[in-house]
């Protein structure tokens, strides 16, 4: 099964949208609740990670027997330095989205621990692109 979802940056008020349709829609593969945990929180911070740093992006989930692929494509200012974006705690979000709630530094870090695989690439001024896999 695929599904598409598509991004709009700096929507705050559709933000956490697309995670929750894929997890509904995996809840009905009985997958064991600390694996369909893992998916939405993977999930749900590559999407606010659209939402905070890009114009717009693409969410392409291919649901198999025993396991989700999900590509995260988007239109952005890019990462400049993705083992600095990596650690804990580093951020560049903005001070208005820190008092949000967001913009803390622990997207990409929880999004690697909750993936067996994930391969991050990114362009500076033309975007970035996150492959993760979790296994059933």
């Amino acid at each position: 099964m695929k599904l598409i979802y598509h991004i709009q940056g700096g929507d705050f008020s559709a933000a956490g949208g697309a995670s929750s349709e894929v997890k509904k829609t995996l809840k009905q593969f009985n997958i064991s609740p600390f694996v369909l945990r893992k998916i939405a929180v993977a999930l749900y911070e590559a999407e606010m990670n659209v939402v905070v740093h890009a114009w717009h992006g693409i969410m392409r989930v291919d649901i198999r027997p025993d396991r989700v692929s999900v590509v995260i494509e988007d239109k952005g200012p890019g990462i400049a330095d993705i083992p600095r974006a990596m650690e804990e705690g580093f951020s560049t979000a903005t001070d208005e989205v820190r008092q949000m709630g967001f913009g803390a530094g622990m997207g990409l870090p929880n999004i690697r621990k909750n993936s067996d695989e994930m391969v991050l690439t990114s362009t500076p001024g033309v975007g970035t692109r996150l492959a993760l896999t979790i296994s059933f």
